[in-house]
């Protein structure tokens, strides 16, 4: 599949739940900069609310999600 957004990192996620997911894409995050960007790849459905949440509290933005089936591709800037 293929996406108009390039991103610096992809961080699988798979099944993980949110707390989890929020965890480790906080400390991945952590190591980027400013203006870079993250693919995060999702199968877990509350992440459709959890992530663009996260984005907004961390003034993170969130560019784009791409749906494809159960599995959600979420393109994060760092900000």
């Amino acid at each position: 599949m293929s996406f108009q957004y390039k991103p610096d990192i992809t961080y699988d996620a798979g099944p993980t739940g949110c707390g989890e997911l929020i965890m480790n894409l906080f400390l991945t995050m952590k190591k980027m900069d400013k203006g870079q960007m993250i693919e995060v790849v999702s199968y877990d459905p509350g992440a459709r609310e959890d992530l663009p949440a996260w984005c907004r509290m961390q003034n993170n933005p969130l560019l784009a999600r791409v749906d494809n089936g159960k599995i959600s591709h979420y393109f994060i800037e760092k900000g």
